[in-house]
């Protein structure tokens, strides 16, 4: 008998109940009965969202529950809270590859804000590949997820229509596609801000590496930048705009391409200047700068785009393009709460940011033609 009572909470000096079986789980059932509450109120409380547990009971109530929980440790069971909402509370998301710090910063904020409202995530990579996109997506319904966030969205969207239609809720996060809701940079401004920047310092023979053709970010990152050349009465030519993959190797093909004998930008000149839609490319183009005995900042002028950590933390520091990352993510999640309870959402561009830094060089000097001439 001895055991059985020992088995059972027993009070302390200040009147609190404790567990003293620390094998035994903390359940609903064992808070409502140590509070002498009912078991839905404890439930209500404890599964509200932060700024919601005032709905369920009084304030002094809800502390009183919450500081018990906390004290004999409850965790929620995310099985039984499933069967009782029908919702699994899990976000499946879609990269190419989260080995990109670009897209590891994103889902950081994916996660973070998931976790704020009682979800959780995980993540799979596509590499950029129309089929492993739909095999990956398949496998993520099959989890029975709330909604996903694609990180991979072809330009074209035409996939993505297909997911819609049965229903799923998703949000696009740093590429858009479409019509369907998506948080992104806003990469046509910040394609601006490079082409003001570049005629600012005297650039008129420039040079970009776009990226995939089927990635928005550098569709509208370069048509931003060829924009605002266009309007100064500056055009680029087509052949100086070169697609690459999204990595140093791309970037510095596209830059050898683009620096060679046959440069592309006119009258066999070599660009002043070269704009590269994501920092990784850039760094390639630096790489291919420096083996044709070119110095960034002062033979060329190189600027990049995302302001990854080792932007400026290069011998030569990259000129570069601020996106908001983390929050591209945070928002991204924040959305995806919003279509999953039903409620209209429209999509978000976030304000870029123009680092200038070494690469970007001084102003570029024009001879004056003579008089008379």
């Amino acid at each position: 008998m001895a055991d059985q009572l020992d088995n059972h909470p027993q009070g302390t000096e200040d009147g609190r109940i404790v567990n003293t079986d620390h094998n035994a789980p903390i359940t609903l059932r064992t808070l409502a009965e140590q509070l002498g509450l009912h078991v839905s109120t404890v439930s209500r409380v404890l599964h509200a969202k932060p700024d919601e547990q005032l709905r369920a009971a009084s304030e002094a109530t809800v502390a009183r529950i919450r500081t018990l929980a906390d004290e004999l440790g409850y965790r929620p069971n995310p099985h039984a809270t499933s069967l009782r909402t029908r919702r699994s509370n899990l976000v499946g998301v879609l990269v190419p590859r989260l080995s990109d710090i670009v897209l590891a910063t994103i889902y950081e904020g994916i996660e973070e804000s998931a976790a704020e409202h009682g979800l959780s995530t995980f993540v799979t990579n596509t590499r950029d590949i129309p089929a492993a996109q739909r095999a990956r997506t398949e496998m993520v319904l099959a989890r029975r997820v709330d909604g996903m966030i694609f990180g991979d969205a072809y330009v074209d969207g035409r996939f993505l229509d297909e997911v819609a239609a049965r229903g799923v809720p998703f949000v696009l996060v740093s590429r858009r596609a479409g019509r369907h809701v998506s948080v992104t940079c806003d990469d046509y401004l910040g394609g601006r801000l490079v082409a003001e920047h570049l005629l600012e310092r005297g650039h008129r023979s420039v040079a970009v590496i776009a990226g995939e053709p089927y990635a928005s970010t550098g569709l509208d990152r370069t048509a931003g930048f060829v924009d605002t050349y266009r309007e100064a009465g500056l055009r680029i030519p087509p052949e100086a705009i070169l697609h690459s993959r999204f990595d140093a190797s791309g970037g510095r093909l596209a830059a050898e391409a683009l620096l060679g004998a046959d440069a592309p930008t006119g009258a066999g000149r070599r660009p002043t200047a070269i704009f590269a839609v994501n920092d990784f490319a850039a760094i390639g183009a630096l790489g291919a700068a420096r083996d044709l005995g070119l110095l960034a900042g002062t033979d060329l002028a190189v600027v990049g785009f995302n302001d990854t950590p080792l932007a400026a933390e290069l011998p030569i520091a990259l000129t570069t393009v601020r996106s908001p990352m983390h929050e591209m993510g945070r928002r991204g999640m924040e959305l995806l709460v919003r279509l999953i309870r039903g409620d209209e959402v429209a999509a978000e561009r976030l304000r870029p940011e123009l680092m200038v830094r070494a690469s970007s060089g001084a102003n570029v000097s024009h001879p004056t033609p003579a008089a008379g001439g």
